[in-house]
This record gives C-alpha cells, sequence and structure tokens, in this order.
C-alpha cells in the first residue's frame, strides 16, 4: 500500500481524535473497566430508568439492561473511551441529581448523540426481553415451543368487554 499525503493525515486526524478522547477519559479518572465502574454503572441505570420509566419494574432489569449497553459499548478500545467520556459529562452536569422531569429534559438535549442512540437502542431490545419484565407485564414468553397460542389462551382475555357481534347479512341489505 502506497503512502499518499491523504493517507497521512487521515491517519494523523484519527491518531489526534483517539489521543485526545483517551487524555479526556485519563483526565477524567475513568476506569477502562466498563465492568468494574460501579459510577458508571449507577449513572447508565439512571439513564435507562429516566428514558424507560417503570414504577413496578425492580433494580435487576435495569442493571442487566446496563451490562448489555456495557458491551455494546466496548466492542472497540474508541467505542468504550468515547463512551465513557459520555458517561463522565453526564456525572459532570448533576445527572445523578436531577430530578425525574430535568434529567429527562437533560436526556433530551442529547438524543441525537451516537452515545444516546446506543444506549436506546440495546435498551429497547434488552430490557423488554427479560424474563422478570415479561413477568411484571403480564406477557407470558414465547409461545412456539408449547405449541403455539391457539391451544394455550388464546381467548383468555378477561381484560377487555365482550366483543359486540352483529351478523352480516350481505351487500345493500
Amino acid at each position: 500500500m502506497e503512502t499518499t499525503k491523504r493517507r497521512l493525515l487521515i491517519g494523523s486526524a484519527t491518531a489526534t481524535v483517539m489521543a485526545s478522547s483517551f487524555a479526556k477519559v485519563a483526565m477524567a479518572g475513568l476506569p477502562l473497566d466498563l465492568k468494574e465502574d460501579s459510577s458508571a454503572k449507577k449513572i447508565l441505570v439512571r439513564m435507562i430508568r429516566v428514558m424507560f420509566p417503570h414504577k413496578n419494574f425492580a433494580d435487576g432489569p435495569y442493571a442487566r439492561t446496563a451490562d448489555a449497553v456495557f458491551k455494546a459499548a466496548a466492542k472497540t478500545p474508541a467505542d468504550k473511551i468515547a463512551f465513557l467520556a459520555s458517561l463522565r459529562e453526564l456525572q459532570d452536569d448533576g445527572f445523578m441529581d436531577l430530578d425525574d422531569k430535568a434529567a429527562y429534559a437533560k436526556l433530551k438535549s442529547i438524543d441525537t448523540t451516537d452515545f444516546f442512540k446506543l444506549v436506546k437502542g440495546t435498551t429497547v431490545t434488552t430490557l423488554y426481553d427479560d424474563p422478570e419484565v415479561w413477568k411484571v407485564l403480564g406477557y407470558e414468553g414465547p409461545s412456539f415451543d408449547k405449541g403455539g397460542y391457539i391451544h394455550r389462551g388464546f381467548n383468555d382475555l378477561d381484560w377487555l368487554p365482550d366483543p359486540r357481534i352483529d351478523e352480516y347479512a350481505g351487500a345493500g341489505q
């Protein structure tokens, strides 16, 4: 591969961005192991709770979702550093001390960032795929491995009124 001026400039720019992100994290004193940073996990759990508020959900599903977000954020060292820097910014902005309304407004102000999109996307697919959440929401779980819904309570909707059935007499009647 031939080294050109363009490749040299792109490489230098990438290295500069990486170095500045790494310096940001290092200066902030953030550990690079996401699972061992309890303050990062607390911030992330709070963020997920504000984004997807359910008063009747226990802490377990939110904590497991935070672990999944950490795993998704650590695909590359650069992603991990950027993720930690974004968490640090939330912490520095006093996110943990905000009431729910102010915390929501703060998250709304960053909803176009890659950081927010990663947390939201991972949370949607993880939080609502948790069997503990299914139980709270009244979802019995997948039915394909039990023969489907038709013979397992397909018509057990006791919380809806009985449907009004009118006979169809045909067109023009």
